[in-house]
């Protein structure tokens, strides 16, 4: 009325000044304006509301609360306090003499939309946001546009005389937003992305915007159940919960404390929300503030809350066992990161198989008895740290083992191509050393480490066309050599490496002397030397070359330092293993994957060619590679931020790509290929592989399917499914066609199409797990396969994590096809593989897969229909 004094406050961009400004007008009431220094200050405009007995004001949400707990005893003129803006979360006090009005209106139904006198009378519930005022209609509507009756979660649409016409030049934005009311088939809704539900008295309780959602370590979690849970500690007045990332992939949650009075404890508010929400949502720093910073429009600024001190207020994250601090300390060393938390996921952190044993080996040697299968199954440190059983040193046999060994599965494969030069056949890495390395210390290390893992010893003689392997002479010597090219050019020396590599390649002899060679190349002038070292595949794989590499430069440092070489315990012989392979291929369980790997044959379609294939053409003199890189940003991203999105693993997404850019090459979604697994699984519960040097390898044909699959999510999931099923890793595919008694087996086995294409992601290597100084190269070192031999695929698709980036190789026959042809596969892949990041980086990837719910034993549409009803 003409006698009311009302407020304005809120500022011109903010569509509640409209509201503030015409009723009092139109009605002859007084306006008065609030000065810039007193609008936000909560002291400041208490007592400017009181010096100008001002009966009606409008004041902010956050700025509200902060003054709702002030002496308000001399405002007698005021009548009313209207409010709104953002969610309220307290109610006021009986002390408090004026009526407190909430209302909700989005900018699309400016200005007001629903309105309510907040009672005085504390609830379990938030403080409602009223009834529609006149002219304004409301829906609370499920996921088919359905009304939800009393109680019920739903999202809020409006309408009404107040509803805009939609976005300035923004028509795409316009008809997502403002639909056709579904109900009477006439006029327009807004839909404004806020959970509500009626309460039994008519009026509306608002939850949060759909929007405040995130996903942290695999979970999608509303910031505001985080919000509420601290607001009912007795110390706290206000809160703000953030999902921050302050470094790249680092992601947490912050939360912001206003206190009442007395300021609470962090730990103490942590112990408070761990008592009420589960782990995840506990937040990882808790910083106290006198008040929040507030926008123009009396909003919370969010973006102005300070970096939390994470140092000394991480204490949900940070290590509360011996336990724990020994897997933190495992964890930052082996995945190269500086900061990692007992809540934090494995596979969230760019984890893969590969690394998982680094970490068990780690774990052994630091007394934790743990397995693979089990970091596979908790993937946090905290539960992890839960389980694990404290032992002493491994009990594997110390000694020298000796004698005749069963070939493995992969050995026999190796036999089976029946190469012209199977001695020439190896692996081999080329390091960067110091120059002021000793030649004599680094002899005596490589010995060392010869005799420390027994499989370097293995020798071959063939008897009636059968291979067999035993232990050599524990007597036998590394070929060791010294090569200085210091008098010779740059170009020059990389030449000598390159012809002296050459020759150590086709000089091992699997039936005399030992696997393994070594050459140190001086280079003179202080430039890092080169060291080569040489050993047939036969006795190493990928993961044994991070344990060799390892021992040999621990105990070249202990040479050094002038201490006895002492290394790390052995784990489970790979003599033992082999025999270990043989009885199991023997157990009836095992034979219960036939059905898997004997499936119903489907049509494959082969790859296409550039020259006739004719018998003898792929050879390995006529391989060629072709490389491509993601950047460092990419890497990070493929290992660290998009595993959340579908609960995936690296080889889920790379296999993805793999099956996309062959289907746009060949006409054909259906893909049949080799892959290759480390192969040292969790079989018996009495070995440990972690320390174990040897050839372990598992090769195993798969069907990947993508027919009819577009979108990147859902192919993402259907491929992650479809590897989930493999038995085992897939180890049991070559136990079952090589080490098998029953005969019709191996043979039907056998009778599979080979694959042309194999993949094989070799995974992360580091050199921080190398002496200073040491570092890998990828300067050429001579052929490490005979070019006599043939190659066992058309195109062999190899990856690994070098210094942050992913590379991949595809190689290839030029006998067969052209370079540019693989050059396009290979872009096509790395379009694919971009694609797949992009998706998983945005908003709308999320989701799970039945393999996530093991227990559940559903398919992908009755899980996707049970996720579908818990939306709301």
């Amino acid at each position: 009325n003409t006698v009311d004094r009302a407020t304005q406050l809120a500022g011109p961009a903010f569509d509640a000044s409209a509201w503030e400004v015409w009723p009092y007008l139109t009605v002859g009431a007084s306006l008065y304006i609030v000065d810039e220094e007193t609008r936000l200050w909560p002291e400041k405009l208490r007592d400017w509301l009181v010096a100008n007995a001002i009966t009606i004001a409008f004041i902010p949400t956050p700025l509200l609360e902060t003054m709702l707990g002030l002496d308000w005893s001399g405002a007698l003129a005021l009548r009313t306090i209207l409010t709104g803006g953002d969610k309220l979360h307290h109610y006021p006090t009986p002390s408090i003499p004026f009526e407190l009005v909430n209302n909700y209106g989005p900018t699309e139904n400016t200005v007001v939309t629903t309105s309510g006198v907040v009672p005085v009378r504390e609830q379990n519930n938030h403080p409602h946001i009223g009834r529609p005022i006149d002219n304004c209609c409301v829906y609370i509507l499920d996921r088919h546009l359905q009304p939800l009756p009393i109680g019920v979660w739903g999202e809020l649409y409006v309408g009404g005389s107040s509803l805009a016409r939609g976005y300035w030049n923004r028509p795409d934005l316009t008809l997502e937003r403002f639909i056709h009311h579904p109900l009477i088939h006439a006029g327009r809704l807004y839909k404004t992305g806020d959970l509500v539900r009626y309460l039994p008295e008519g009026n509306i309780e608002f939850a949060n915007r759909f929007d405040t959602q995130v996903k942290i370590r695999g979970f999608r979690i509303e910031l505001s159940e985080i919000e509420v849970v601290i607001t009912q500690h007795p110390l706290v007045r206000d809160v703000v919960v953030l999902l921050r990332e302050d470094r790249p992939g680092v992601k947490y949650l912050a939360a912001y404390v206003v206190p009442k009075q007395d300021y609470p404890k962090p730990e103490d508010l942590q112990q408070f929300i761990k008592e009420k929400l589960p782990s995840y949502m506990v937040p990882a720093s808790f910083t106290i503030l006198e008040a929040f910073p507030i926008t123009p429009n009396g909003k919370v600024d969010r973006k102005a809350l300070p970096l939390p001190a994470l140092e000394s207020n991480s204490a949900s994250s940070e290590p509360r066992t011996a336990n724990e601090a020994i897997l933190v300390k495992i964890w930052q060393d082996v995945l190269g990161l500086r900061q990692v938390g007992i809540y934090d996921n494995f596979f969230a952190l760019g984890g893969e198989s590969i690394i998982a044993m680094q970490i068990i080996t780690r774990a052994n040697q630091a007394g934790l008895k743990l397995t693979p299968k089990q970091l596979f199954a908790h993937q946090t440190i905290a539960e992890l740290a839960a389980i694990a059983v404290t032992t002493t040193v491994t009990q594997a046999e110390q000694g020298v083992v000796t004698g005749a060994v069963p070939l493995t599965p992969i050995q026999h494969w190796f036999f089976e191509q029946d190469s012209p030069e199977p001695h020439h056949f190896n692996q081999a890495v080329l390091l960067e050393v110091p120059a002021e390395i000793q030649p004599e210390f680094l002899q005596q290390a490589v010995q060392q480490v010869f005799l420390h893992h027994d499989a370097l010893r293995l020798q071959y003689v063939q008897q009636d066309g059968e291979w067999q392997q035993r232990h050599g002479d524990i007597d036998a010597t590394v070929p060791f050599q010294v090569v200085d090219l210091s008098n010779h050019a740059a170009t020059e020396q990389q030449k000598a490496i390159a012809d002296h590599g050459n020759a150590e390649q086709r000089a091992i002899d699997l039936c005399q002397g030992v696997l393994m060679r070594v050459m140190l190349f001086q280079l003179g002038n202080h430039n890092p030397g080169r060291l080569l070292v040489v050993i047939h595949h036969l006795a190493v794989d990928g993961v044994s070359w991070r344990i060799l590499l390892e021992d040999l430069s621990m105990a070249y440092q202990q040479l050094e330092h002038r201490k006895a070489i002492a290394l790390p315990p052995k784990t489970t012989s790979f003599k033992e293993w082999a025999i270990r392979l043989q009885e199991y291929a023997q157990d009836s369980q095992l034979y219960s994957e036939l059905d898997y790997w004997l499936r119903p044959a489907v049509p494959i379609v082969s790859l296409p060619v550039d020259y006739p294939v004719v018998a003898g053409a792929n050879t390995v003199a006529s391989r060629a590679t072709v490389s491509r890189t993601l950047t460092v940003e990419q890497t990070r991203a493929l290992l660290q931020d998009v595993p959340s999105a579908y609960n995936t693993q690296i080889n889920d997404v790379l296999l993805t790509a793999l099956v996309q850019s062959f289907a746009q090459w060949t006409g054909s979604s259906v893909f049949w290929v080799h892959l290759e697994g480390h192969g040292r699984e969790d079989l018996f519960t009495s070995t440990n592989l972690s320390r174990t040097v040897g050839w372990f390898t598992s090769l195993f044909p798969v069907l990947l399917n993508l027919t009819g699959i577009d979108h990147p999510g859902e192919a993402l999931k259907f491929i992650k499914e479809q590897l989930r099923q493999i038995p085992q890793r897939g180890i049991g595919y070559g136990i079952l066609r090589y080490l098998s008694c029953d005969g019709e087996v191996p043979k039907k086995l056998r009778s599979l199409r080979v694959p042309e294409v194999s993949f094989n992601y070799l995974g992360q290597f580091d050199p921080t797990q190398l002496a200073a100084g040491w570092q890998y190269t990828q300067e050429y070192s001579g052929d490490l396969h005979s070019p006599l031999g043939q190659r066992s695929h058309l195109l062999n698709v190899n990856g690994l994590v070098a210094e942050g980036r992913l590379k991949l190789e595809w190689n290839y026959s030029q006998n067969i096809h052209r370079t540019r042809t693989i050059e396009d596969l290979a872009n096509a892949y790395m379009t694919a593989l971009d694609g797949l990041i992009t998706h998983c980086l945005s908003p709308e990837a999320d989701g799970y897969t039945p393999s996530d719910f093991p227990e559940l034993n559903m398919n992908q549409a009755e899980l996707d229909e049970i996720l579908s009803e818990l939306e709301f």
